[in-house]
């Protein structure tokens, strides 16, 4: 099964987002949840990851005291919430559910970021 995100997102500047990323069916405690973004004609950019084992975090320097990933093993759900939001954050948001066996991409969270 893949992951399935929420519905896209339109934010003005300085506002935050948070959106979710739902993979049932995984032992959520065997992977890590990575969350990507794609910025339009750029390349993907990874932000950071939450391993629900142990709540522990790992952010991209960029997004260091900007953005908050957490999971909630319980409802089988990880969340990336981006504050200060710019107009160069509107980008497509992604999760990736893996492990060293798999990689798993939901389908994606569009972000407009406009005012």
């Amino acid at each position: 099964d893949l992951p399935v995100q929420s519905g896209p997102e339109l934010k003005n500047p300085g506002a935050s987002v948070k959106v979710s990323c739902k993979a049932s069916g995984y032992t959520f405690r065997n992977y890590y949840i990575d969350w990507v973004r794609q910025v339009p004609g750029q390349g993907l950019e990874w932000m950071g990851r939450v391993d629900p084992e142990d709540d522990s975090t790992e952010y991209a320097q960029n997004f260091q005291g900007r953005a908050i990933i957490t999971a909630d093993s319980s409802a089988y759900t990880a969340y990336v919430e981006l504050s200060g939001l710019r107009s160069e954050d509107t980008a497509v948001y992604y999760c990736v559910i893996r492990n060293t066996q798999k990689s798993n991409w939901g389908q994606g969270t569009q972000v407009n970021v406009s005012s």
